[in-house]
């Protein structure tokens, strides 16, 4: 049974809570559009010094990082937030296929050379942490060094496709599998409504991968969503997000599923490579997945394939979301790092 659209704040506006020190310090944050591989790609941007650039992941958008734009540009850093390709105010190509890893790549580079840089810090969640990946095995001479959240660097398997890998493994009703036939997932979202799906995967505390019921979201991500919002998620947050999906629908996000078997295919001339560039990686401890690859991340594979891997920090009690659920840990976490390079 599809679920009723829960209760929301009547305002979308970020500036409804100018009482509060974050909402006061966001009007400062500068916002542009830059023309990009082809596409106008909206960015968020405050403070002047080294560049730190977050990508963030699914469903997100730059406003993900508001707590650490804040805090690393009141540090000396010159913090860029853009909404990636399919999201928020940045342009949404139609085709699914120009979302593949190398469009988002091309698109991030281009940012880069905009800014009028040879290198930049890179800090990346979710979907992003992907990219992330990409970017510094692509092009590593871009990044000074990169803080990665909740997803390690997991190398190509040149014997079998993302896709059908994960299929084999979980079923067809993992949530990735679920949303590679264009158009459905977006009906199955639309029956249960823009603010419920946000609500149910941001506030998301299983460790498992989801799967989800045939034919519908139902209950998604969350069976056990709770009533009200954690400290951490307000409703002014979460009427943000559900005015910009709104406008874009969650097409974009989901089309970078959609190209996990074709990156697969694209990137066969990578498969051994090394990931060169210094890391520190952060991962909730309730991270959903965690526990499939913690051998992995601490038994020496992780290192392996990412020689520079510098250190590895696992957040207890924190869930998927960790840069906006601890978000002061990890904007210390990003400063103690980069300050060394």
């Amino acid at each position: 049974m599809a679920k009723s659209k829960p209760p929301l704040s009547s305002s979308p506006s970020i500036r409804s809570q100018l009482t509060t020190p974050i909402y006061l310090s966001m009007e400062d944050i500068k916002h542009r559009t830059i023309k990009v591989n082809g596409i106008n790609m909206h960015v968020a941007e405050k403070g002047q010094g080294p560049i730190v650039l977050f990508l963030h992941g699914f469903p997100e958008l730059w406003y993900s990082w508001r707590h650490q734009i804040l805090s690393l540009s009141s540090q000396g850093y010159h913090a860029v937030a853009p909404d990636l390709r399919g999201y928020g105010d940045t342009d949404a190509p139609p085709s699914v296929t120009s979302y593949t890893c190398f469009h988002i790549v091309g698109d991030l580079v281009a940012l880069i050379d905009s800014l009028g840089v040879d290198q930049v810090f890179l800090v990346a969640h979710d979907w992003g942490a992907i990219i992330g990946w990409y970017l510094c095995l692509f092009r590593p001479d871009k990044i000074k060094a990169y803080v990665c959240l909740s997803v390690p660097y997991l190398p190509r398997n040149p014997k079998v496709k993302t896709v059908d890998s994960m299929r084999e493994l979980y079923g067809d009703d993992l949530y990735i599998c679920r949303f590679q036939e264009p158009g459905k997932m977006e009906a199955e979202m639309a029956e249960v409504g823009t603010a419920y799906v946000l609500r149910n995967i941001l506030t998301t505390r299983k460790t498992d991968p989801p799967v989800l019921p045939k034919g519908e979201f139902g209950t998604g991500f969350n069976p056990d969503m709770p009533e009200t919002l954690p400290s951490w998620l307000t409703e002014d947050d979460l009427a943000y997000y559900v005015t910009k999906f709104e406008k874009t629908s969650f097409t974009g996000g989901l089309n970078y599923y959609r190209n996990f078997n074709l990156n697969w295919e694209l990137t066969a001339a990578w498969s051994g490579m090394k990931i060169k560039v210094p890391v520190k990686f952060i991962t909730g401890e309730l991270n959903m997945g965690y526990n499939l690859v913690k051998d992995y991340i601490h038994g020496g594979g992780f290192k392996e394939v990412v020689p520079n891997l510098e250190e590895v920090i696992v957040q207890k009690g924190v869930a998927h979301f960790n840069n906006q659920e601890a978000a002061e840990d990890i904007s210390n976490h990003i400063c103690d790092f980069i300050r060394k390079f």
